[in-house]
C-alpha cells in the first residue's frame, strides 16, 4: 500500500506580512466603496432575488438570480459534456495518420480559435442554430410532449418554452469550447513517450488498441488539470450567451440592474456566485487528481 506523505504548511514572517498587507488593501477598498462613492448601498432588496415567498401558493421559490444560476449550471454541464466528446474526437483526428482527418481537425481548430467568440455566438445562433431548430421542428416536438415528459425535461434543461433557444446556446458553446479541448487532447497524447507506442505494438496490439489501453489512459492523467481549467472556462464563458437572451445568471443580473438600479449590489452578488461555483469545481477536480494519483 503506497505511503502518503503529508506536507506541513509553514507560514513565515514574510508570508504573514504579505497577508496582512493584502487584508489591509482589501479593507481600504471596501471602506472607500462604502464611504467614498456617491452611491447609497441597499442590500435589503437583494435576498428576494435569491429566494422569495410566493403569496398565491404560500411557498418559498427561487428568485431570479437563483434561477439564472440553475440555468448556468445546466448550460455548463451539458455543453461541457458535448464539448468533451466532440473535442476528444477532434483531438484524435489531430494525431491521426490520415491527412484528411488532420486537415479537417486543423481547419476546425484554427477557424474557431482565431475568431472572436461573440462573432461565433451570433453566427452559430442566428444562421446555424435557428435553421437547425426549424428543420427539426423543435417547437412542434415540444408541444406534442405529455406533461410528465415536459416535467422531466424542464428539470434537466429548464423551461420548455425556451428549450430551442437553450439547445442552440448549448451547441454554440460546445462547438466553441471543443476547439480548445481538442488541443488539450492532442497535446496530452503527444506528450506520451514514443516508446510506449513501440512497446504496445510489440506485444501485438493494433494502433487503436494501443491508444485505448495504453496511451490514452496515461494521457488522461496529464490532461486532467487542463481539462478542469477548460470546464471552469465553460462556466465563465456561458455568460456570453446572455447576448442571445438566454436566461442564465448574467442575463438575469442585467435585467435586474435595469429595473432596480442596484448595480453594485447585484454585480457583487453575481461575482460571489460565480466564484463559489468555479471554486467548488476546482476542489472537485483536485480531489479527483489525488484519487487518480493514489490509484
Amino acid at each position: 500500500m503506497p505511503t502518503i506523505h503529508k506536507t506541513r504548511i509553514r507560514i513565515t514572517l514574510l508570508d504573514a506580512a504579505i497577508l496582512a498587507a493584502l487584508a489591509g488593501l482589501f479593507g481600504f477598498i471596501a471602506y472607500k466603496a462604502v464611504t467614498g462613492l456617491n452611491y447609497h448601498w441597499n442590500w435589503s432588496v437583494i435576498p428576494q432575488f435569491l429566494l422569495r415567498f410566493d403569496e398565491p401558493t404560500q411557498s418559498w421559490k427561487p428568485g431570479l438570480l437563483t434561477l439564472g444560476l440553475f440555468a448556468t449550471i445546466r448550460l455548463s454541464i451539458w455543453s461541457g459534456l458535448l464539448a468533451i466528446s466532440l473535442g476528444t474526437l477532434i483531438g484524435f483526428f489531430r494525431v491521426s495518420r490520415s491527412l484528411f482527418k488532420r486537415l479537417i481537425a486543423g481547419t476546425y481548430v484554427g477557424l474557431i480559435r482565431n475568431t472572436p467568440p461573440l462573432v461565433l455566438i451570433f453566427i452559430f445562433y442566428f444562421f446555424i442554430g435557428d435553421q437547425i431548430m426549424t428543420l427539426l421542428h423543435m417547437d412542434n416536438f415540444i408541444y406534442a410532449m405529455n406533461p410528465e415528459t415536459k416535467d422531466v425535461l424542464s428539470y434537466l434543461f429548464g423551461p420548455m418554452n425556451r428549450f430551442p433557444q437553450f439547445v442552440s446556446a448549448l451547441i454554440t458553446l460546445a462547438l466553441f469550447e471543443a476547439a480548445y479541448i481538442a488541443e488539450i487532447v492532442r497535446a496530452g497524447i503527444e506528450s506520451i513517450d514514443p516508446g510506449q507506442w513501440e512497446a504496445s505494438t510489440g506485444t501485438g496490439m493494433t494502433k487503436a488498441q494501443a491508444m485505448r489501453h495504453v496511451i490514452f489512459p496515461q494521457a488522461i492523467q496529464r490532461m486532467l488539470p487542463a481539462l478542469a481549467g477548460q470546464f471552469i472556462s465553460i462556466v465563465k464563458d456561458s455568460a456570453i450567451v446572455s447576448v442571445i437572451s438566454i436566461e442564465e445568471l448574467t442575463f438575469q443580473a442585467q435585467q435586474l440592474m435595469t429595473t432596480t438600479y442596484r448595480s453594485f449590489e447585484i454585480w457583487t452578488l453575481v461575482f460571489v456566485m460565480y466564484f463559489i461555483l468555479t471554486f467548488l469545481c476546482s476542489l472537485a477536480v483536485r480531489r479527483l487528481e489525488l484519487t487518480m494519483k493514489r490509484d
